[in-house]
């Protein structure tokens, strides 16, 4: 299967998920579908979850998975499975007990922090990261407990590590590429991928060109990224994924227009361009082109974040 383990559809009730028909042609796996980040509070979020989820349960060929075991179901039908995640905690409104209540809807992985510093820990384009907060770690416990996947992606170094450390399930960067590769403030250190890799996790190499290198989401720059986060921790430890916007065009704008989430390294190379689907999709044959077997490239198309899902995801009631 093909597990894209972070995409972006437009954050309004009015987006149309039958988008996410583009993966159909994988021939079935999993999306992890955005529905909130740092400017959205927890009514946004969740008016937009329940949209989502009215949709994808209306929409044939798309359907909610609540376990491994249904995400196994779906894919083997040539479906696509869908589950949700967050970046930043501003849609738990400052509630731990809003992590129970998010997993039920099926939001199962949520990055702490979305670029800059909250209650949580330090972003990735903080000029100073002081770690996870204390209120940060209640909230990696609460995580665990609950079965939902700590996401170190837009998170600072220092706030990330510390992560890793206070986890007792396997800690991911679900859309992050190597810096050794390209360096991007976006990107992940050696250092950084090896602390996810040691608690079971996943290193999600994405296809955001700005991430990739000066803005080509080609497959064969996304491959390099992969074969290097392989050298650096192991075959077990890498997985994919788009970051795709459908909402390309919108996101362009919000770029411009709140300068406070983003840097110049957003907009260094011009307007940012993604991998859409149809390009991903793709990514099984670039590595077999590369001469890579069956069983590795299963592994990273799908199979690792499978394992990290079936290691923390608890069952929904």
């Amino acid at each position: 299967m093909l597990w894209d383990q972070h995409a972006c559809a437009e954050l309004v009730e009015t987006a149309d998920l039958r988008e996410l028909h583009r993966y159909r042609p994988a021939g079935g796996g999993l999306v992890s579908l955005n529905v909130g980040f740092a400017p959205h509070g927890p009514e946004v979020a969740a008016s937009v979850l329940r949209s989502f989820r009215a949709q994808v349960e209306a929409i044939e060929g798309l359907e909610l998975a609540a376990s491994v075991d249904d995400v196994d179901r779906i894919a083997a039908a040539g479906d696509t499975a869908v589950v949700f995640d967050l970046e930043d905690i501003a849609p738990l409104g400052g509630d731990l007990d809003a992590v129970a209540r998010l997993v039920t809807q099926g939001v199962r992985t949520l990055g702490p922090v979305y670029n800059h510093a909250n209650a949580a820990g330090g972003g990735c384009l903080d000029a100073v990261d002081e770690g996870l907060t204390a209120w940060g770690r209640d909230l990696v416990a609460e995580m665990n407990a609950r079965g939902m996947v700590p996401d170190g992606s837009h998170v600072g170094a220092r706030t990330t590590f510390d992560m890793c450390a206070a986890s007792t399930r396997p800690v991911v960067f679900s859309h992050s590429n190597l810096r050794a590769v390209w360096d991007h403030p976006r990107n992940i250190t050696d250092d950084q991928a090896r602390a996810v890799a040691d608690t079971g996790g996943v290193v999600g190499v994405t296809g955001v060109g700005i991430f990739l290198g000066p803005n080509t989401p080609t497959l064969e720059a996304m491959v390099r990224h992969i074969e290097y986060a392989v050298e650096v921790v192991g075959i077990r430890h890498v997985g994919v994924s788009t970051d795709f916007s459908f909402d390309w065009e919108t996101f362009r704008i919000a770029l411009a227009d709140t300068p406070a989430l983003y840097d110049s390294s957003y907009t260094a190379w011009g307007p940012v361009e993604w991998m859409p689907p149809e390009t991903f999709i793709g990514i099984g044959a670039a590595l077999a082109a590369r001469g890579w077997n069956d069983t590795d490239a299963a592994a990273v198309l799908g199979g690792n974040f499978r394992r990290v899902a079936a290691e923390s995801w608890e069952p929904l009631s």
